[in-house]
């Protein structure tokens, strides 16, 4: 049996660096303070910057980018594992990768994942996003070995996709984070039941710390970051407000919930329909 406290950091990041680096420090050691071990932060959060031509130009090549440098040092401050939520990394074709790091307490990478599902929606009276037209998707399924065991990683859209949830657990994972900037639209409609959706068919446990509140651009986002259960009980919700959420997380849960509904070994060939 492995036990451990892990923590959804929740934020309202504006396009001020500095500002983003701030808040969300001050949260992580408020976290770090109550126990966390494990410490999760947003989608974008260091910077929410709307437009492609102000997205491209804030961002920064992974070797020089500022947030990054910030969070290693970080990490090793508090001496835990962290989770960086996803960096806007400028890549050599003026493209950006979505992309989130795991750093160990040493400071030291242990992961990187490039959001591979872009958010393409048109949500209905004038809201409309269009992230392929800036980001350029990842094309590989990540996990990382924590000391309490591996932890598969995702960002925002992702969650529509269970297959590649189904993918992680079926690597090994016991526990899938989901950073995300979800617009409020879809949240109100959506984020709870693909949570808990996505850890009841994976029977893994799904961390999912989110931006909260207005941003750049009249981007709105729902908050309400989540720790849920391998048995898709929600242990802590963030509501709409910045802070920050903790729960203890123990590996028998992800055993027991598998060994009630062992749907990850039930898989059967079948043929696609039919066209037409």
């Amino acid at each position: 049996m492995t036990i451990f406290k892990a923590a959804c950091l929740q934020v309202n990041a504006t396009n001020d660096l500095n500002d983003n680096l701030y808040a969300v420090t001050r949260l992580a050691f408020e976290a770090r303070a109550a126990g966390a071990e494990l410490i999760l932060m947003p989608e974008n959060v260091a910077m929410m910057e709307w437009g492609r031509a102000n997205v491209v130009l804030r961002a920064m090549p992974e070797a020089e980018h500022f947030a990054l440098d910030a969070f290693r040092k970080l990490a090793r401050e508090l001496d835990c594992w962290l989770h960086t939520g996803t960096l806007a990394c400028l890549l050599d074709d003026n493209m950006v990768a979505n992309r989130s790091f795991v750093i160990d307490p040493m400071g030291e990478i242990k992961a990187r994942y490039d959001k591979i599902h872009m958010f393409d929606a048109t949500l209905g009276n004038g809201e409309s996003y269009r992230e392929s037209s800036t980001f350029k998707p990842g094309d590989q399924a990540v996990t990382v070995d924590l000391p309490w065991g591996k932890l598969g990683l995702t960002v925002c859209y992702d969650v529509r996709f269970p297959h590649l949830f189904r993918s992680l657990a079926k690597a090994g994972a016991l526990y899938i984070t989901v950073p995300a900037a979800f617009t409020r639209t879809t949240g109100r409609a959506h984020w709870h039941v693909l949570l808990r959706a996505r850890a009841i068919e994976t029977g893994c446990y799904i961390f999912a710390p989110a931006q909260v509140g207005d941003h750049e651009g009249g981007r709105q986002t729902y908050g309400h970051s989540l720790i849920v259960s391998p048995w898709g009980e929600i242990l802590a919700d963030a509501m709409e407000q910045p802070g920050w959420i903790i729960a203890e997380i123990n590996d028998t849960q992800v055993l027991e919930a598998r060994a009630k509904l062992p749907c990850l070994d039930h898989d059967r060939l079948f043929a696609m329909p039919l066209g037409g």
